[in-house]
């Protein structure tokens, strides 16, 4: 089996082995610890620009399939595991997940002290990185990852944003076509039409509102305010996304027209998750920050300090808004 390894810009080097494609890329290393769900992270625009962790010590054990993805295509850089199961067992599989790796030519490493990883990525915070199978030199390798661009001032939205606007119908079979549909979806069969920007949007995002009795169009994330609006939306979302939030100026002042078309009609709510949510703090004048390591994970508790009531979250997101630099009023 081939060797692979990862290099940090602080000088770690992980040596393990290879598989998926053989190549190199570089790219912000970050982990994920949820113990299930690799497909769906593969495939997360959000992950764009980065070499991908999981904390999970066995991975790929349920194969893979089309149903499970959240875009057209793997996103990650590169893949880090701790063991790769050769051992394919699920009714649902369609293939490997090496087979997966190669055949969107994503390069992976296995056999890596993912603990000592991840460990060193909370003392010393995401760093640059490089893996490769084709470059084995420590020192050549350490000053690429030092050399790599990193994420900071970086709009990688463009990348992997749509082209063009379409409507989006398809939601679940189940577990959720019992799910009630909104107030006020039901009158004489009117869905309340949400206009989604789509910065590099999750599919699983309007399949819920499909399911929650929404009519969906989606619109690239560089739609001007007034395309938006000639959609006549009862509510706009705004999506998740790869990259720095603070890169996106244009994004910002059209966020902030719809902003106030939202509040003089008093009747068009705006509601954003991860980038999204981001960009709209920025709207309102606050100012975004990296996060040391980020949050990304499927078992993150989060506490409402309202009610004391404690949820587990599922979260990916390495930036975040200052909520001191809001406006008073907001």
């Amino acid at each position: 089996m081939d060797i692979a390894k990862l290099a940090l810009e602080d000088g770690t080097v992980f040596t393990g082995r290879a598989f998926g494609a053989r190549g190199e890329v570089d790219g912000e290393v970050v982990f994920n610890t949820s113990m299930t769900g690799y497909q769906e992270i593969l495939t997360d625009p959000s992950y764009h620009g980065q070499i991908v962790a999981m904390t999970y010590p066995l991975i790929g054990n349920y194969g893979v399939n089309p149903e499970d993805v959240e875009s057209g295509r793997p996103w990650v850089r590169g893949f880090v595991v701790r063991e790769l199961s050769r051992l394919v067992s699920n009714h649902r599989a369609q293939g490997s997940l090496e087979e997966y790796l190669a055949a969107h030519g994503i390069p992976g490493i296995e056999g890596v002290d993912t603990r000592a990883l991840v460990r060193r990525t909370r003392e010393q915070g995401a760093m640059k990185g490089v893996l490769s199978a084709l470059d084995l030199d420590d020192a050549s390798l350490v000053a690429k990852a030092r050399r790599s661009p990193g994420l900071i001032g970086r709009d990688l939205t463009r990348e992997v944003m749509p082209p063009g606007p379409r409507s989006w119908e398809p939601g679940f079979e189940s577990p959720f076509a019992e799910r009630p549909p909104l107030p006020g979806a039901s009158r004489a069969g009117r869905r309340p039409h949400v206009v989604a920007l789509d910065f590099g949007m999750k599919w699983n995002i309007p399949r819920h509102l499909v399911e929650a009795g929404c009519r969906v169009t989606v619109v690239p994330g560089s739609a001007p305010a007034e395309a938006v609006l000639e959609y006549q939306p009862d509510g706009l979302f705004l999506s998740n996304g790869p990259g720095d939030p603070a890169a996106l100026h244009d994004a910002v002042q059209t966020l902030r027209k719809l902003i106030g078309v939202a509040a003089e009609s008093r009747g068009v709510p705006i509601f954003g998750i991860c980038l999204g949510h981001q960009l709209l703090g920025q709207a309102f004048g606050a100012r975004t920050f990296k996060l040391k390591f980020g949050h990304r994970g499927a078992n993150h508790p989060v506490r409402n300090e309202r009610t004391g009531k404690v949820e587990i979250t599922t979260q990916n997101h390495g930036f975040a808004v200052d909520p001191s630099t809001l406006p008073p009023d907001v």
